[in-house]
């Protein structure tokens, strides 16, 4: 029986099989469209993938590097008050007690005191979470610090010394310039052999940092003998404790020393002790450590043998770049750089140090790939001077650039360089968009980022239904029809918040709680130090973005097939402008330092229209801000001379990294009237493609607007401001060069000095 159930199991798997293959036969016979991978992918197919997981996870890796817990250390430092007595639930008897035993298995003096228990209470009072957190991340660096500490013969406590000074946050800079874990100066890094360029910072490094900070602290225990006083003058140097050792009278105790140091010193080994204290009876009050992902064992390096960015090695390996921002945050511009005589290495989880040994002749091969094609200094030189003109305009593959507009919101810690090197610009391009001056932005600031990406197809049928439809638009038969459609208009709007002041409220949690700086908090409130009342109210300005919808008035092509001409009509340099031409609208952006009257009177209309045109209930506008300026429709009279008129048409070629942005800035018209002209539907525009960039009249009979310029075409004087140079001013009149402002006002060099007045010929 038991045989003759198993014959018909087999059967019947046998039957599924057959009917299996002739369903996979019949699907084989279908035609498939083809699916079309990029080289990155092909690349990435061919890999043999370990199984481990990785270790971290990338809103780990953020939270690991978040700056919140190093500025809220700083800040209790700073602040702590050791005479401040702090209601918390610890007798004095047993921390007594406690400090005992931490004293006898300690080479430091752990002795209770008053303004001892004080630190202590206050941290387990207000900064528990903070704790927790640090517990989490210390389980990666502890190990590494407690290694190149036993190789010194330093005491293992030290490693505490870290969460005081960094918040073990590698990527933290003091106001003064202190960088990494153990927050070494520039001079005191590169003493102690320390590598800092304009690629690698090793003050950030783990295992390099702790190495020089062990070295220096054994060569201060050489000069006081007492590891105590080794702290303070690692913070504030052996010179002031030597000579707080002199006006104390010769005492050599850090605590009949500590009023003779500087007013930071005094909570610096306070607010050690209380750390130390905290991490070993952490149990006893209640806090448990955040889980920590990450191991320090679980991680290897490996020598990389090719410049890299980490957007590479993230694409190659699946591996996020803030895990690799954890694991390397010595590397400046996330990059790996490749210099002859030099080896630069980088870590990796296990996991993917497997990945990348097994396929390391693929991946320098993406990369050679990725390098030769990026865009090279002078292609295009080269590429003109070998070939014609119109080689140039038939290539193989045709290739489109979109521009896109993106909005990036500045978070703590980020600066200009930060951002720039994430979106692939240049710091000067985001200072142009934003009109901004230095490198430093304020946090929560929304920064406008304009890309250019390129899109590369094959020639087809599309592009000839292109070049019929740009015929037909072009085409003198053609009707113009007249539309609206509505366009979103994004404008910055400052609130106004309050705060209510609770008990053990801080100022650094509530600007962490609406995303502001400290130092707007006490400008907002006329606050001058740290000290909050329970009670008051706070107030908070907040800018948020306000998007409201506008109608727009748009002029669309009505192609009669009836009349389609030859595409060889297109090239005429000469064409006559119909009866229902009308002045559209366009956009303006606003410059630094105008507003609503100045731009009124610029455009001749008045205040007010441009309140109704861009729903705005006030005067105020921020520079970068787009405005809507209406556009007046010429009389009839106008009309019926503009009809006979001729337009002489002033064209353009597209060059190599050319956008509609760039083009419109560079020929002082705008981005709509560009795309009025050409007849474009959005942004993209071809390598190679003409444009009409504006149209002349010729004609003898002047019409009303020729007549006001005429009579306003007059040398412009220009006073010179505060901090203006020849250059800053040209750039404020198109087409004026320094040359001109020279020549003009008869200067021979390029000083020029505030109230100065310039004529600037229009």
């Amino acid at each position: 029986m038991t045989l003759k159930n198993k014959f018909t199991a087999i059967c019947i798997v046998a039957t599924a099989f057959l009917n299996a293959q002739e369903i996979v036969k019949d699907k084989d016979s279908l035609v498939k469209p083809e699916v079309k991978i990029s080289f990155l992918d092909s690349i990435k197919k061919t890999f043999v993938n370990d199984e481990m997981a990785s270790c971290v996870d990338s809103l780990w890796a953020k939270e690991m590097v978040s700056l919140d817990s190093y500025d809220q250390m700083i800040t209790d430092i700073k602040n702590v008050n050791v005479d401040q007595k702090v209601d918390y639930e610890l007798p004095t008897e047993l921390l007594k007690e406690r400090l005992k035993k931490l004293d006898e298995k300690s080479p430091f003096n752990i002795e209770y005191n008053e303004g001892l228990e004080n630190v202590i209470k206050s941290f387990l009072k207000n900064r528990k979470k903070t704790f927790e957190r640090l517990m989490g991340i210390s389980q990666f660096y502890f190990p590494i610090f407690e290694e190149e500490l036993a190789k010194n013969n330093i005491p293992l406590e030290i490693k505490y010394l870290a969460v005081v000074e960094s918040a073990l946050n590698p990527k933290a800079v003091s106001r003064v310039g202190a960088t990494g874990l153990w927050q070494f100066m520039y001079q005191t890094g590169k003493q102690y052999g320390l590598n800092i360029s304009s690629y690698v910072d090793e003050r950030s490094d783990p295992l390099k940092a702790s190495s020089a900070a062990s070295e220096y602290m054994k060569n201060m225990f050489k000069i006081f003998g007492d590891w105590d006083l080794v702290l303070a003058s690692y913070n504030s140097g052996p010179g002031n404790v030597s000579k707080a050792i002199r006006r104390s009278g010769g005492y050599q105790n850090y605590w009949n020393i500590r009023k003779h140091l500087p007013k930071e010193t005094q909570g610096y080994l306070p607010a050690f002790l209380a750390t130390m204290y905290i991490f070993e009876y952490h149990k006893e009050h209640g806090i448990v450590p955040n889980k920590a992902i990450a191991n320090h064992f679980a991680t290897d390096t490996i020598m990389v043998k090719r410049h890299m960015s980490f957007k590479q090695i993230s694409d190659l390996l699946d591996i996020s770049v803030d895990e690799l921002k954890f694991y390397n945050p010595s590397y400046k511009r996330q990059e790996v750089p490749y210099i002859s005589g030099e080896q630069n290495f980088i870590r990796l989880p296990k996991s993917k140090v497997a990945v990348f040994t097994s396929n390391e002749d693929k991946i320098y091969a993406y990369v050679d790939y990725e390098e030769k094609n990026r865009e090279k200094p002078f292609a295009i030189a080269k590429t003109t001077s070998n070939k014609s003109i119109d080689t140039l305009e038939k290539p193989e593959t045709d290739k489109e650039f979109v521009t896109r507009y993106k909005f990036h919101k500045v978070k703590r810690g980020e600066n200009i360089y930060d951002v720039a090197l994430k979106y692939g610009v240049t710091a000067n391009n985001i200072r142009d968009w934003n009109n901004l001056k230095g490198s430093k932005v304020s946090r929560g600031k929304t920064l406008k980022i304009v890309t250019t990406e390129r899109i590369a197809y094959k020639q087809n049928k599309k592009e000839k239904s292109e070049t019929t439809d740009i015929a037909s638009v072009e085409n003198p038969t053609s009707k113009v029809a007249k539309t609206y459609k509505l366009e979103k208009v994004t404008t910055n709007k400052q609130v106004t918040k309050y705060h209510k002041v609770k008990r053990g409220d801080n100022l650094s949690e509530i600007a962490s709680k609406y995303d502001v700086d400290v130092s707007e908090i006490k400008k907002w409130n006329k606050i001058k130090g740290n000290n909050l009342i329970a009670g008051k109210s706070l107030k908070i300005v907040k800018t948020e973005q306000v998007t409201k919808t506008i109608k727009k008035e748009v002029l669309v092509p009505s192609i009669d097939n009836n009349d389609e001409q030859p595409i060889a009509n297109v090239d005429k340099k000469s064409k006559k402008a119909t009866k229902n031409d009308t002045v559209s609208e366009n956009y303006y952006i606003v410059a630094k330092g105008e507003n609503l009257f100045s731009i009124a009177k610029k455009h001749h209309v008045t205040v007010e229209d441009l309140k109704e045109w861009n729903n705005l209930f006030n005067t105020d506008v921020k520079a970068g801000t787009q405005l809507v300026i209406s556009g007046e429709s010429t009389t009839k009279k106008e009309q019926e001379i503009a009809a006979k008129s001729d337009f002489k048409e002033i064209e353009y070629t597209v060059a190599q990294g050319d956008n509609l942005s760039s083009i419109a800035k560079k020929h002082n018209t705008t981005i709509d009237k560009l795309k009025e002209l050409n007849n474009l539907d959005d942004n993209v525009i071809k390598l190679g493609q003409t444009l009409v960039v504006s149209k002349e009249p010729v004609t003898k009979t002047k019409t009303k607007k020729d007549k006001y310029l005429a009579d306003n075409n007059k040398p412009t004087i220009y006073q010179v401001r505060k901090g203006d140079t020849l250059l800053s001013i040209s750039k404020k009149f198109p087409g004026v060069t320094i040359a001109d402002i020279k020549k003009w006002n008869k200067i021979k060099n390029e000083k020029i000095k505030p109230g100065m007045k310039l004529k600037i010929n229009s």
